[in-house]
């Protein structure tokens, strides 16, 4: 059986989740950001920080490092490449870590 999470997401719900995330797109069957850091090593950091919540979920992203800025691609897989809602739990996931390291306080 299927978890629930790797189900594929049709278009229209990946647009309408999209709009709970800032500056994501949608665009050949990924979800897609780029985030900037202040330096190289903040962002290799920042990466080495997701690498057990994403082992845990068995969720590895594509990323891409140029110096100071990361971009995240995620889709599934293991389901034909393409978004599902597990996709989503790791966009939130990035999305905090970043918020909280611009804002320790949050």
């Amino acid at each position: 059986m299927a978890d629930k999470d790797l189900i594929p997401l049709s278009e229209t719900e990946i647009i309408s989740r999209l709009k709970s995330f800032p500056d994501w797109k949608y665009e050949s069957n990924k979800i897609i950001k780029t985030f900037e850091f202040a330096s190289f090593t903040d962002a290799v950091h920042f990466i080495d920080g997701l690498v057990d919540f994403c082992n845990s979920l068995d969720h590895h992203p594509d990323i891409f490092i140029s110096f100071k800025k990361v971009r995240f691609e995620l889709t599934r897989f293991s389901v034909g490449g393409k978004v599902t809602a597990r996709d989503f739990t790791v966009a939130q996931k990035i999305e905090h870590d970043f918020q909280k390291k611009k804002n320790p306080n949050l």
